[in-house]
């Protein structure tokens, strides 16, 4: 089975190494790919944190990004500077995607101030991801981060195809009510791991409550062709996200969330995916 990873991170840093390693894993673009091949991987999206200016970013050829406009690079109040050089980006096949970061930056998605970047992800027919749910630091404000933030500006921009990245969690019902409202949104199963887990069964009956509860809104909305699969790379072991995914997802639906609706919603080309060996 061939897999997409629809939300990764990629970069060359202390931070990254740290829990890279603490996931078992190595924060290398070698080490990145060798894991690709063992898995059956063929490609992945990375969720960009660069200034918009790095118009040609050096992502490994196995991997596309969305440009994401994070505040630790990106001042909102300087959008309207800085939208020439958005749509340069989304005018790369590299480019599948724009991201956005609500609760680290402070705003809602339907603020009018983003009006130009949905008219311009709606001209390039490139999705808006979104990160959703809990955040990774507690300056972050999570009333921004809500999934239900994402019903607004959903039906305000019907023609943008929004990804609510991390499913909401841990707000599931949320996230699910507005899947299940909204057909111009999509989801990403990424983040909902950490680090190497030593014993997987033990894990899934620890956190029995969390997965049944993940599990039955998945099964409630019985919309597999709106999830993609997702690490958050370097955060979590690749192999045990492959098997958690497995966990909470009907193996009949296993191709279309870990491979198909990846191609369709990034509007993935053939030709840059991996080889399967």
């Amino acid at each position: 089975m061939k897999i997409i990873d629809a939300h990764l991170h990629f970069a060359t840093d202390a931070y990254f190494d740290e829990i890279a390693k603490a996931a078992e894993h190595e924060n290398s673009a070698d080490h990145l790919l060798e894991q690709y091949r063992m898995r059956g991987m063929v490609h992945g999206i990375v969720m960009g944190n660069l200034p918009v200016e790095e118009l040609e970013p050096a992502y490994p050829p196995f991997l596309s990004y969305c440009i994401g406009l994070d505040s630790q690079v990106f001042d909102m109040a300087k959008l309207p500077q800085k939208l020439h050089l958005i749509e340069q980006h989304l005018r790369s096949e590299r480019c599948v995607g724009i991201k956005l970061y609500p609760g680290y930056a402070s705003f809602y998605l339907y603020d009018d101030r983003l009006t130009p970047i949905y008219e311009l992800a709606a001209r390039y027919k490139k999705p808006v991801a979104v990160h959703t749910g809990l955040t990774a630091t507690d300056k972050a404000l999570l009333k921004y981060s809500h999934p239900l933030v994402m019903d607004e500006a959903a039906t305000k921009f019907r023609e943008v195809q929004f990804v609510m990245c991390h499913f909401g969690e841990p707000w599931f019902t949320d996230a699910a009510a507005v899947i299940e409202k909204n057909p111009n949104v999509a989801a990403d199963l990424s983040g909902l791991l950490e680090r190497k887990i030593p014993d997987f069964a033990a894990f899934c009956e620890k956190k029995h409550f969390y997965i049944e509860r993940l599990k039955g809104w998945l099964e409630y909305l019985d919309l597999y062709d709106r999830f993609m699969f997702g690490t958050d790379w370097p955060l979590a072991n690749l192999g045990d996200y492959i098997a958690f995914t497995k966990e909470i997802i009907p193996e009949e639906h296993w191709q279309e969330v870990f491979y198909e609706n990846a191609v369709r919603i990034y509007h993935l080309k053939p030709e840059s995916m991996l080889a399967v060996r």
